[in-house]
């Protein structure tokens, strides 16, 4: 049998369907499973045991480069990607993205059963059109991760257990630990990561704020704090530093995301805003303080127990929209509160019984 599950974006949605990708292995445990998925997200999926193929779509480059001089040459690598996606007769394809650019995928492949949500969810911009094993939707309230069980339950294939199996490797490990040392960062004291950024402005919080918390972490826990972000989030992390009185570390564009699951993983926890990396660290089994305004962690929160999401509770929360004249969602939310998730944490990791 083969199997294509297509989830392209992003980095959380694509951490919530690794459990559904576990599933259908263990459902399947001899068929071929491919994945289609956009290249931000792949190294998420590259090694994963779970997965047979692949196929990675560099849309957003190919988009860009059709305006350029180079053109013809992403044409032909979009050809190449659609000559990839059709080569082989799949049995099944399950839709867990339920967006347009999903689901012209899905009418692509040219499997016998296209399978996914029927129309009534929110935000599905007509993927339904491309199935021919529509499931009834289910209510958007239900965490994301759950969703996509749901829709192989439909089916009859079972979900028993919720299991990531991110796969980390030694090798990311080993660049992590070298990293570390580098920068200074002994084994004493607990080992707390910051993820301040998030592509939603009405997601941010304060910088001087989060200059504050890593403060008061540091002198309240002896805690070795570290920021961690993309590339583009260097500049701004260090101007959230210079507002601090200790020292911290950038580690801003200095890991791979699978360094990045394995210096989450070697962490105590993470405390950051509603963004992929958040997912990450919750995937790890790491426990998560989050920052949340706008959205609402009951659908995308940190998947699990023992996370602390931190809210201001005002009523027009959660509204879902990425602007907002006055954010007072989250401007409302003190350091004392995540002061206070952060030592619910604490409290919670000193009374886990200890592992043999």
């Amino acid at each position: 049998m083969n199997i294509l599950i297509v989830k392209l974006s992003a980095i959380g949605d694509v951490i919530h369907t690794l459990p559904a990708l576990n599933a259908i292995r263990m459902h399947y445990p001899n068929a071929h499973i491919t994945w289609a998925v956009e290249e931000a997200a792949s190294p998420l999926l590259e090694g994963h045991p779970a997965l047979d193929r692949i196929l990675i779509s560099r849309r957003k480059r190919w988009i860009r480069g059709l305006r350029g001089p180079s053109r013809r040459r992403h044409i032909r690598a979009m050809r190449d990607f659609i000559k990839a996606l059709r080569d082989t007769q799949y049995d099944l394809v399950f839709d867990f993205q339920q967006l347009l650019k999903s689901g012209v995928l899905v009418g692509l492949s040219r499997a016998r059963r296209k399978i996914g949500y029927d129309r009534g969810m929110a935000h599905m911009e007509h993927s339904y059109l491309f199935l021919n094993e529509r499931m009834r939707p289910v209510k958007m309230d239900n965490h994301a991760l759950l969703r996509s069980l749901m829709l192989l339950e439909a089916v009859g294939i079972p979900s028993d257990e919720i299991v990531y199996r991110v796969p980390i490797q030694n090798r990311d490990r080993e660049a992590v630990d070298a990293l570390l040392s580098d920068h200074g960062l002994g084994d004493a004291g607990l080992l707390i990561p910051i993820n301040p950024m998030t592509k939603w402005a009405t997601k941010l919080w304060s910088g001087r704020k989060f200059a504050d918390l890593a403060d008061r972490l540091i002198r309240q826990h002896s805690a070795r704090v570290i920021f961690t972000g993309g590339p583009e989030d260097r500049e701004a992390l260090q101007h959230i530093m210079a507002d601090m009185a200790e020292d911290a570390v950038n580690l801003a564009g200095k890991t791979s995301l699978r360094m990045l699951a394995a210096l989450y993983e070697k962490s105590d926890f993470l405390v950051s805003t509603d963004t992929g990396p958040m997912h990450l660290a919750a995937a790890v089994g790491k426990p998560v303080v989050a920052i949340f305004g706008p959205t609402a962690p009951w659908r995308t929160g940190p998947f699990g127990e023992g996370h602390q999401v931190i809210r201001a509770g005002m009523e027009c929360s959660p509204c879902l929209k990425r602007q907002c004249p006055t954010m007072e969602c989250m401007e409302l939310v003190t350091v004392e509160d995540v002061l206070e998730g952060v030592r619910k944490v604490i409290a919670a990791k000193r009374q886990r019984p200890p592992k043999f």
